[in-house]
């Protein structure tokens, strides 16, 4: 995990100490979502009366198991995920007790559910509830046996349990989720989509005909660079990526472990196709040095809303760092790693800054962007073909 040293450096230079902290899936400072939109019910594994791991997604961290967890496995076959929630909670994980929840999905993901009870116990109730239903954020509980029970159970997180967030969990929301369901047909948020290289899911944006924006941790792994892709727009089109072009002094294993690369974590992608031309696209725009506070509007396809668009439309940018970077106050969460900060710009909309990750402060975690002014002059030379490099095929 990521860590700055005293919030009073935000708006100056970031001094950044590193954690030897493992992360099994990957660290939630990048807000890359690492695994598969859904996962595919049970694995083909049939439920066992004695506990076993037999299950695809065993020993991942997450208890997956119909009652208690996410229903991905069958009954008894992600026992060692799931073992500390049906016997109590406790805190036998080496990093419990450090004020830090680091278990999955709201936490670092270090510790298996379970086991960092005194750091995580107020997400208890949040545990396997998602905003995945299509009528999320609308105010009325709709899952089975509330209201008309159109929403699955569990899918309905923030209507039927409330908003309010425990600060101490990656998914703080600054202590409340306010982002909506945002209507996709509508400009700017049509020119979004969702962006999945090798089962890592992110957030993109069209900046030209053919040309979508994002970070580049979306394009690396622990292994090294990878492009073979697919962008989905809003309205369901599809094109693969056949072009990419990242600042080469990105460096994805410092960007894991610390702040000086967070200015250069940007890559723009060409499609194969010009799914712009029927969805329109976003110009782009670097803010002037001291601009903010900046009202921005911003959505992505985060982990815990499905295949819905949701963020906020007038959220804040409250910082410009020296290093090309925007510190912002959206509820942004994995999955958003790319989505993009609009401003608009008389009847149009310009992006001012892709989403990256985030760095923890005493008490909470700031979200932070990489700022336009990164890219803005690379997006010509590549959109003629000038710059970048073409994505070999695969064989």
């Amino acid at each position: 995990m990521r860590y700055i040293v005293a919030a009073a450096v935000i708006a100056a230079s970031v001094i950044a100490s590193t954690s030897d902290r493992p992360f099994p899936l990957a660290p939630v400072a990048a807000h890359a979502d690492p695994t598969p939109p859904t996962r595919v019910a049970e694995c083909g594994r049939h439920s066992t009366t004695q506990p076993t791991d037999a299950c695809c997604w065993a020993n991942d961290h997450e208890c997956d198991e119909p009652d208690i967890g996410t229903g991905a496995c069958a009954m008894n076959t992600d026992y060692s995920d799931c073992r500390h929630l049906r016997s109590g909670e406790d805190d036998s994980c080496r990093w419990a007790r450090d004020g830090e929840c680091d278990e999955p999905n709201f936490g670092t993901g270090a510790c298996t559910q379970g086991t960092d009870h005194t750091d995580c116990g107020d997400i208890a109730s949040l545990r396997n509830e998602t905003d995945s239903c299509a009528t999320a954020f609308n105010g009325v509980c709709e899952e089975p046996g509330h209201g008309n029970g159109s929403c699955a159970p569990r899918t309905d997180r923030s209507d039927c349990l409330g908003r309010n967030r425990p600060m101490n969990i990656a998914d703080s929301f600054f202590g409340h989720d306010d982002r909506i369901l945002v209507p996709v047909g509508e400009a700017p948020w049509r020119f979004v989509g969702n962006l999945v290289i090798d089962g890592t899911a992110c957030t993109a944006v069209l900046v030209g005909r053919d040309i979508i924006a994002t970070a580049a941790n979306c394009i690396f792994t622990n292994h090294g660079l990878r492009v073979h892709g697919t962008f989905t727009s809003a309205n369901g089109q599809q094109a693969f990526i056949v072009a990419y072009l990242y600042d080469h002094r990105f460096n994805y294993n410092r960007f894991l472990a610390d702040n000086d690369q967070d200015g250069r974590n940007w890559a723009l992608l060409r499609l194969d196709h010009p799914l712009g031309d029927e969805s329109g696209f976003a110009g782009v725009q670097a803010l002037n040095d001291g601009a903010a506070p900046v009202t921005v509007m911003q959505a992505g396809y985060a982990w815990d809303t499905g295949r819905n668009l949701a963020g906020m439309p007038a959220c804040q940018i409250v910082a410009m760092l020296r290093d090309n970077t925007l510190v912002h106050q959206c509820d942004t969460t994995r999955g958003d790693s790319g989505a993009p900060f609009f401003v608009r710009n008389g009847s149009g909309f310009d992006v001012v800054g892709v989403d990256s990750n985030y760095r923890r402060v005493p008490g909470a975690y700031i979200n932070i962007a990489v700022s336009a002014a990164s890219f803005s002059d690379q997006i010509a030379g590549f959109a003629a073909g000038t710059t970048g490099t073409m994505v070999t095929p695969r064989h």
